[in-house]
């Protein structure tokens, strides 16, 4: 297998576009939705201990990590597969590592925090479209 090579500038671009995705989700698109089912009140977010800047802190280096991993995994799958850089690549290297992963470690909140399965569907829903605009940015920017 060649020497594994990863596009700093393109892993900067996914992850910035994992915040995009994720500030637009949980913002104007669903972020009414995902208040009600966390039963957040907005009285209740402003006594929170964590701060806005300290969570988008928290959520740049865990969205610089993904797309770090996610470029690695696009290197070593294309490698081993011969595959192209493709769509078709970039949407199922998103479904299997959101399936294998993302599903399965987000279940938990509904099995062992009592989530409601729309909130489940909800942060799954979000995590597969970041994995996918970030995969596909790594597909084709290598």
């Amino acid at each position: 297998m060649p020497e594994i090579t990863i596009n700093y500038w393109a892993v900067l671009v996914a992850a910035a576009a994992n915040i995009v995705v994720g500030t637009l989700w949980y913002g104007p698109l669903f972020g009414k939705a995902w208040k009600r089912m966390m039963g957040f009140t907005d009285e209740a977010m402003r006594q929170m201990k964590m701060t806005v800047k300290g969570a988008y802190l928290g959520g740049i280096v865990t969205a610089l990590l993904i797309a770090y991993v996610l470029a690695h995994d696009a290197f070593v799958w294309g490698s081993f597969f011969g595959a192209e850089a493709t769509f078709g690549f970039a949407l199922s290297l998103a479904f299997w590592v959101w399936l294998g992963y993302v599903v399965t470690t987000q279940a938990g909140s509904v099995l062992w925090e009592g989530r409601p399965w729309k909130l489940f569907f909800l942060n799954a829903a979000q995590s597969l479209v970041s994995l996918i605009v970030m995969a596909s940015i790594l597909t084709f920017w290598r």
